[in-house]
């Protein structure tokens, strides 16, 4: 009986202990995210500026570990954003809403693979496309368009071991977003939309 019970302990404790990211090891992680822009821009020949609204998105994320440290992160999710044209020389513009696809990826390193606590840096590209673009009703516009491009990212983050192969993660991002966009094909604007991104969320290791 005694050495049933102390199998039994011993194998409570593996199922318990914390996982660690070994070489060949990916990571899924579900988090929910807040994507606050940082925006800019330059509208000609009506001047002015611009105005986009945080959006709270979920997001999923892979990791694949290249060695014990090394890992390349896939970061995959929408944004839904309200945009405005704000001090021109019409007076504020609504431009209606837009999606944004940014899928990004980064290297990243792991500074504790092993431990409870397991903080990472990170840096990349991302590359931002633009869709379903919706002017409000009503509005006197009748087309915009925004081009997509390409741009970099740097992140950091940490995990902390829970139960078995979970672990909570809290996660922040700085993504490089520049758009060109032409409102009814007589106003143009370089838009500066660089936003950083939160998130927290739960993953696990397979």
């Amino acid at each position: 009986m005694k050495r049933y019970l102390l199998g039994a302990a011993a194998a409570a404790l593996v199922l318990a202990a914390p996982a660690t990211a070994e070489q060949g090891d990916w990571l899924v992680r579900l988090r929910a995210l807040n994507v606050i822009p940082n925006e800019e821009a330059a509208i000609t020949p009506i001047g002015g500026d611009v105005d986009i609204d945080t959006s709270i998105v979920p997001e999923l994320d892979i990791t694949y570990f290249m060695q014990d440290r090394w890992a390349f992160e896939l970061i995959l999710g929408v944004t839904p954003h309200d945009v405005i044209a704000v001090d021109t020389a019409a007076g504020d513009i609504d431009l209606g809403d837009v999606t944004l696809l940014p899928p990004t990826l980064t290297l990243q390193y792991h500074f504790n693979p092993g431990g409870d606590v397991r903080p990472y840096l990170g840096a990349g590209v991302n590359y931002t496309h633009f869709f379903n673009e919706d002017l409000p009703g009503g509005s006197a516009l009748s087309m915009i368009e925004y081009d997509g491009g390409f741009g970099l990212a740097a992140q950091a983050g940490v995990d902390f071991a829970l139960q078995s192969d979970w672990f909570l993660n809290l996660d922040i991002k700085y993504i490089d977003i520049d758009t060109g966009v032409l409102i009814d094909g007589a106003i143009a604007a370089d838009v500066q939309i660089d936003p950083v991104i939160a998130g927290v969320g739960f993953g696990r290791r397979f």
